[in-house]
């Protein structure tokens, strides 16, 4: 059975409709999912003490530390569904901190030779969901860009896909309506 890997970014927990988005994709994929609620997690940013110990973990090939729980979680999973909203032109902060808690060479990528990255994760597919109130054009999606980037670029995930519901918050837009759609497009399986 596929291992499916929901990361949760969206801050507004169950009201989130960027997360009922996510939660129904999820609901269609075949596997067994575990989600990863970014903030309930406590996920921050680097600092120097946190990179000099992680450094010094990665240097002696030890990956068992709690801080690698995220990258091990990555590395491990068959597909992965990120749940972010659009926030000002990108992702919500947490997501960026998460990026920065799984990028772990020799754990998710390793350098080759050449100095390029080669990514080490098992999973063969990524999907951005994300929901926004107004309309996103696709050079403004920075996060989907971003992670999708380091997905096929470093991690070794071979296909990425931006799954979303645009126009919520437009005066005299049906959001259930959009929700809905955006619902009835996801695929089966």
């Amino acid at each position: 059975m596929d291992k499916i890997l929901l990361i949760n970014a969206c801050v507004r927990g169950d009201r989130s409709r960027t997360l009922r988005l996510a939660r129904e994709l999820t609901a269609r994929l075949r596997g067994e999912v575990t989600e990863l609620d970014l903030a309930a997690e406590g996920v921050t940013y680097l600092t120097d003490e946190t990179l000099r110990q992680r450094d010094e973990l990665i240097a002696r090939g030890d990956y068992s530390a709690p801080m690698f729980r995220f990258a091990r979680a990555l590395k491990e999973c068959g597909q992965l569904v990120v749940a972010a909203p659009y926030w000002d032109m990108g992702c919500p902060a947490v997501l960026k901190c998460w990026i920065e808690q799984i990028c772990v060479n020799g754990l998710t990528f390793r350098y080759g030779e050449n100095g390029a990255p080669i990514g080490l994760c098992g999973a063969a597919k990524m999907w951005y969901v994300m929901t926004s109130g107004g309309y996103v054009a696709e050079a403004a999606n920075m996060g989907y860009a971003n992670l999708a980037a380091l997905c096929t670029g470093m991690f070794g995930i071979r296909e990425t896909q931006c799954v979303s519901a645009e126009g919520l918050d437009i005066v005299g837009s049906d959001p259930e309506a959009i929700l809905r759609r955006a619902i009835d497009a996801l695929p089966n399986g």
